[in-house]
C-alpha cells in the first residue's frame, strides 16, 4: 500500500465511486472547494438509487459514521496517529486500521467468501483486528492517507457487494450469530456501524490527550 496517497486525489476516487447513488458521499469534502455533488445527501438517511430499500439506508447509515470518523482525523500527523497514551492503551492509527479490519471480517463472513482472512499479507489484518501488544508493536509509521485508503477500498468493496444484494439478504438469519442467539445480517452490519462509533468515541478522548492538544467539549 503506497503511503504517499494523494489526499485530493483519494476524495476524488470516493466521489466517482458513488456516482449514481442519490448524491451517496462516503467522506466529507475535505481539501476541495465546495462541491454538491461530494456532500448533498450526506443526512439523508434512507434507500439509494442502486441499491435495494433496506440495504441502501443501510449504507446511507454506515456513510453517515464514516464521514464523522473521517472528519475527526482530519490533517493528522503520524506522530499524533502514532500516539499513545499509556501502554494499555491503542493508537488513533491502530483504531482506523482496526475499523477496517472490521468490516473486511463481515465481509467474510456475510458474503460467504472462502479466503483467508489475514489476506496477502499487505495489511496486517491480524493485529488490526487484535489490537492490544500485537497493534502497538506492528501499527505505527504510517501516515493517515495510508489508513484511509485502506478504509476507503475496503467500503468501496461493501459496496459493490451490497449492489449484489437485496432486502432478503438482509434479512437472512444466522441461528447463531451474536450471543449465540438468532441474528440476521441487517443486525451483522448495524453493528460494523455501532462499532466505528464506539471507536470514534475512544479517538476523540486520545486526540484530546494529545500533547498540546487544546480543551475540548468532547
Amino acid at each position: 500500500m503506497d503511503k504517499k496517497v494523494n489526499r485530493r486525489n483519494f476524495i476524488m476516487t470516493t466521489a466517482s465511486a458513488a456516482t449514481g447513488i442519490a448524491g451517496l458521499s462516503i467522506l466529507p469534502n475535505v481539501g476541495l472547494s465546495k462541491s454538491r455533488t461530494l456532500t448533498e445527501g450526506i443526512h439523508i438517511i434512507g434507500p439509494k438509487e442502486g441499491f435495494s430499500p433496506q440495504v441502501g439506508t443501510l449504507l446511507s447509515m454506515m456513510t453517515w459514521m464514516r464521514n464523522v470518523v473521517v472528519l475527526g482525523v482530519e490533517n493528522m500527523k503520524t506522530t499524533e496517529l502514532d500516539y499513545l497514551h499509556d501502554s494499555t492503551s491503542n493508537t488513533i492509527g491502530a483504531m482506523l486500521l482496526h475499523l477496517a479490519a472490521t468490516e473486511r471480517q463481515y465481509q467474510i463472513k456475510t458474503f460467504e467468501w472462502d479466503i483467508d482472512f489475514k489476506g496477502d499479507g499487505k495489511i496486517n489484518w491480524d493485529a488490526a483486528m487484535r489490537l492490544g501488544d500485537k497493534g502497538r508493536k506492528y501499527i505505527k509509521g504510517y501516515s493517515l492517507d495510508y489508513y484511509l485508503t485502506i478504509l476507503n477500498e475496503t467500503r468501496l468493496t461493501t459496496m459493490n457487494e451490497f449492489k449484489k444484494r437485496d432486502d432478503n439478504w438482509l434479512s437472512k438469519v444466522d441461528s447463531a450469530g451474536f450471543q449465540n442467539m438468532p441474528t440476521n445480517n441487517y443486525c451483522k452490519w448495524f453493528h460494523v456501524c455501532e462499532h466505528e462509533s464506539n471507536h470514534n468515541g475512544q479517538i476523540k478522548w486520545i486526540k484530546s490527550r494529545l500533547p498540546g492538544a487544546k480543551p475540548g467539549n468532547d
